[in-house]
């Protein structure tokens, strides 16, 4: 979905009194989360670990038309709970309340699981499961006050059901998926909504360009599509979507599951044969069952 298709089915104010956290911000997929709430009407946050990638969002939230007074930066770190605290305490701070936490903050590369270090697996499951958690917990407070607070969690779809050399990142993700049920179970009677998303192959994004080594982005794509499919790789815009959609009231009754934006791609399996021989194939079948038949008469 492209940013046009975007104005066609949500109005421009659908987040307007809404603020939103998003963590990491920065770049990538979490940027793009972050301009199209603010571009729809929400007061955001981004929260990352280098300023320079924050600056970088504040300035596209500009160019987009968003006022200076309705998009802010934290410097920080989701895996210390510290961290997450203060940037929780920042937005409350400045904009008066938080309705939205988006967990977006992630890392992944491609690994063998034998050369895999403890201290790489760690690092990976502290980025995506224990930052999820520590900023979830540290939202907590300001989401129950506001009695319609929502927590998006940006997942994946390699950990359905196991993808190669990232057995890292996939117990990352299916940890940060029970952490969206457990919560959903435990903090909707304070009119919290926790949902996950979770996106397919995103073309133009950081993360993608790490998983694809070094083959022509154009050429990636083309492999990458034929293996989804509606037949094309994801936008940014496309997950952008799918957020507005959570946050905004049309979401208020979903909680506790995760919508994956990925074209199909994790349900792919190669043909048994080609489209256009199936039914030449399947009349060949038929004769030949006939004839058996005819023959035991």
């Amino acid at each position: 979905m492209d940013s046009a298709s975007i104005q066609r089915v949500f109005r421009r104010d659908v987040c307007t009194g809404r603020v939103a956290l998003v963590t990491g911000g920065g770049s990538g997929i979490g940027q793009e989360i972050a301009v199209k709430l603010a571009e729809y009407g929400a007061k955001v946050a981004v929260f990352g670990r280098r300023e320079s990638a924050l600056q970088s969002t504040m300035s596209l939230m500009r160019e987009r038309g968003v006022p200076e007074g309705s998009c802010m930066f934290v410097q920080g770190d989701v895996r210390s709970s510290e961290s997450a605290d203060n940037a929780v305490a920042q937005v409350v701070a400045r904009f008066s309340k938080l309705d939205v936490l988006v967990n977006s903050a992630a890392g992944n590369f491609l690994a063998l699981a034998e050369k895999l270090s403890t201290n790489a697996f760690r690092t990976v499951m502290e980025i995506d499961a224990i930052g999820t958690f520590n900023m979830s917990r540290a939202a907590f407070e300001p989401l129950k006050s506001s009695g319609d607070g929502r927590i998006i969690n940006i997942t994946a779809t390699l950990q359905l059901p196991a993808t190669w050399y990232q057995v890292h990142a996939s117990a990352a993700k299916a940890a940060v998926d029970s952490i969206t049920r457990s919560l959903a179970l435990e903090w909707g009677r304070f009119g919290i909504r926790i949902t996950g998303v979770a996106p397919g192959p995103i073309a133009d994004t950081t993360g993608t360009a790490k998983l694809g080594g070094d083959v022509d982005p154009e050429e990636r794509n083309k492999s990458v599509a034929s293996k989804i499919p509606v037949g094309r790789v994801g936008a940014k815009t496309d997950i952008a979507a799918a957020v507005l959609y959570l946050v905004s009231p049309v979401g208020n009754f979903v909680s506790g599951d995760v919508l994956i934006v990925d074209g199909g791609h994790y349900l792919y399996k190669k043909p048994v044969m080609p489209r256009e021989t199936l039914e030449s194939w399947s009349k060949k079948m038929e004769k030949k069952s006939r004839v058996t038949a005819d023959s035991k008469l």
